[in-house]
């Protein structure tokens, strides 16, 4: 995380790959929010080594406010991504969303109240009663997920429904010692997320969102699925020594040589 004198109050990190067709109109959405509400903002795209020029029109987007393209020279996956975007900032209050923007930017006003209440981390649910699902997943895809949140919740997250929301907001101290402990690059990183918060002791606030499917997701379920439920399987194990006491420790080890592809 940076130290600058002017701190915004929230930053987004948007990771990106292949996203030329839409990536513009999401940064336009998310500026348009920041001034509807006055909110002093940044916005960092994290170009996840697209072929498709997605971080030259990224940074030709009409956005009146702080914005950053990091470019990742090869592809390193959305977990290295959205960790590096995240560590870059200067906000108050940091987070990411998806570049489809399935969850759209207007649900972060739930999750502002909530962090402005002394939230350290608030994530985007889509299993929560009064959640708003405007279009669904094709059954097998839905079906997959929800196997998948089973799984998850039975080894490492009691009482969330919904790890893989990619809309996820942290206190700056939260993040900063989260993020520089996340290990994982590939899809299950957000389950690592969380369980770093579980096991630091920090408190988790999970808020209905509204969601819209986007068919074109990057997770591939046969080559990817499995790569998950393995990486799961390594979280607990990685951070088995986590305890609330070490909240401020430098101790974390975010190198190279640390992180677990994926």
């Amino acid at each position: 995380m940076n130290d600058e004198l002017e701190q915004p109050e929230l930053s987004v990190v948007i990771p990106a790959y292949n996203e030329a067709e839409g990536i513009r109109a999401a940064l336009e959405q998310v500026a348009a929010y920041f001034r509807s509400r006055a909110i002093a903002g940044e916005i960092v795209v994290v170009d996840d080594g697209s072929t498709d020029g997605t971080a030259r029109l990224a940074g030709q987007a009409s956005v009146p406010m702080s914005l950053r393209v990091l470019v990742n020279e090869q592809n390193r996956g959305k977990g290295y991504s959205v960790r590096r975007g995240i560590l870059s900032v200067r906000g108050r209050y940091v987070g990411f969303t998806d570049a489809d923007m399935a969850t759209p930017i207007d649900q972060l006003d739930k999750v502002r109240e909530a962090l402005v209440s002394g939230a350290d981390v608030v994530i985007g649910s889509r299993a929560l009663p009064d959640s708003q699902i405007a279009k669904h997943q094709p059954w097998w895809r839905e079906r997959a997920g929800k196997l998948f949140g089973s799984f998850v919740r039975t080894a490492l997250l009691p009482g969330i429904p919904d790890s893989q929301c990619g809309f996820k907001f942290f206190s700056a101290a939260a993040a900063e010692a989260i993020f520089t402990r996340q290990r994982l690059t590939g899809w299950a990183f957000d389950v690592e997320l969380l369980y770093i918060a579980r096991r630091l002791g920090y408190n988790i606030v999970q808020v209905p969102v509204r969601w819209i499917d986007e068919p074109h997701s990057r997770v591939r379920l046969l080559r990817d699925g499995p790569k998950m439920l393995m990486d799961v399987l390594r979280i607990r194990r990685i951070h088995r020594d986590l305890r609330p006491d070490m909240k401020l420790s430098s101790d974390v080890g975010s190198s190279k040589e640390t992180e677990v592809g994926g």
